[in-house]
């Protein structure tokens, strides 16, 4: 009983934060990021994850890496964030803010220049750069399970030299928060409603208001 209340719990939320969103990238049904197959493919997807055939951390890291760049990458030998790794986090951090009920966590890597020991440490300082900016958006650290350097052991570019696509910090969609009590609490079915309402609310861009001129002889 406990498995199904907590898939159920996935699909309505997976569904609200398909639902809910201020921005336009947002706006899309679930199912969407796996196959563009409209209502009939939607349902599949649901279907799939309710039956644990697609796990749901996976699907929220595609529509994460589809809806933000979820990768920065930094300068040579520092953890300093680029103007351009800013603007970037500024994506990730609209998105990580739009969903409270997510934990997420971030990686540091970098190139294959220098020793494993100094890697690691520069690593584990990029991702706390990004940490800190995430805090500085008003984001909880407790949101953010993993704090991971893998130095210059995952590559994305095999290369012994200095490499700027090796130099990067990943973001990833880590789970559910934390709870206490049974999975269909009251917290969550407040969630669930909000992410629906604000997405019945939201006012459609062509909805405008006509203003007609009335005949001045009536």
């Amino acid at each position: 009983m406990r498995k199904t209340s907590t898939a159920l719990l996935t699909i309505a939320l997976l569904g609200g934060l398909a639902a809910c969103t201020q921005s336009a990238s947002y706006d899309r049904q679930l199912g969407e990021e796996v196959n563009y197959g409209g209502l009939e493919t939607v349902t599949r997807t649901n279907s799939a994850i309710m039956s644990g055939e697609i796990d749901a951390k996976s699907h929220l890291n595609i529509r994460f890496r589809n809806e933000v760049p979820s990768t920065v990458t930094f300068d040579f030998n520092s953890a300093v964030l680029t103007p351009e790794a800013r603007s970037a986090l500024a994506l990730q951090a609209d998105w990580i803010k739009q969903f409270p009920e997510l934990r997420f966590s971030v990686y540091g890597h970098t190139d294959l220049v220098g020793s494993s020991a100094y890697n690691y440490a520069l690593g584990k300082r990029r991702a706390q750069a990004v940490v800190n900016f995430f805090a500085g958006q008003g984001i909880s650290r407790h949101r953010l399970q993993a704090l991971v350097s893998y130095g210059k052991t995952r590559p994305v570019i095999a290369t012994p030299g200095p490499e700027e696509a090796n130099r990067r910090t990943v973001t990833e969609v880590a789970g559910f928060a934390k709870r206490s009590g049974p999975p269909l609490n009251g917290k969550y079915a407040q969630i669930v409603f909000r992410e629906y309402v604000e997405s019945a609310t939201r006012k459609h861009p062509q909805n405008t208001r006509i203003i007609t001129q009335t005949d001045p002889g009536e």
